[in-house]
């Protein structure tokens, strides 16, 4: 079934702009009271949390090929969740090899998901095939 782009714009943007508007009155208030890490550390948070929720939608873009999707989720997250846990004071980046250390954290995380969830994908697919609808 073909789902309309303009639909799937929509459910992304009702999945991002909830808790980007939450963790970011969380963030605020906390940044107010003076919680400088505490603060920084819940706006990463809201960022991540809306990027990866608003992005789930590009793997029901059904007219595009799986590669297409996987490569324009890595786009976003490289220009959305990667400067985010830079900037979120989780580690420290003062050195070339702790920003070297965030990419591999990163890299290696969403490898694991990526392939973790396509297996997952892939279990569930042939499940459903087998049976009578």
């Amino acid at each position: 079934m073909q789902r309309p782009l303009k639909r799937l714009a929509l459910r992304a943007v009702f999945l991002g702009v909830i808790p980007l508007v939450l963790m970011s009155v969380i963030g605020a208030f906390l940044l107010r009271d003076g919680q400088l890490a505490d603060g920084r550390s819940t706006l990463a948070v809201g960022v991540i949390i809306a990027v990866v929720s608003a992005s789930s939608v590009i793997y029901q873009v059904d007219r595009w090929s799986l590669m297409r999707q996987s490569l324009t989720h890595l786009v976003l997250m490289l220009v959305t969740v990667l400067p985010a846990l830079l900037l979120s004071g989780w580690f420290p980046v003062d050195t070339v090899g702790g920003v070297l250390l965030v990419v591999a954290v990163f890299a290696l995380v969403g490898l694991t998901l990526w392939s973790s969830l396509f297996l997952i994908m892939r279990f569930v697919e042939r499940r459903q095939v087998g049976r009578p609808q």
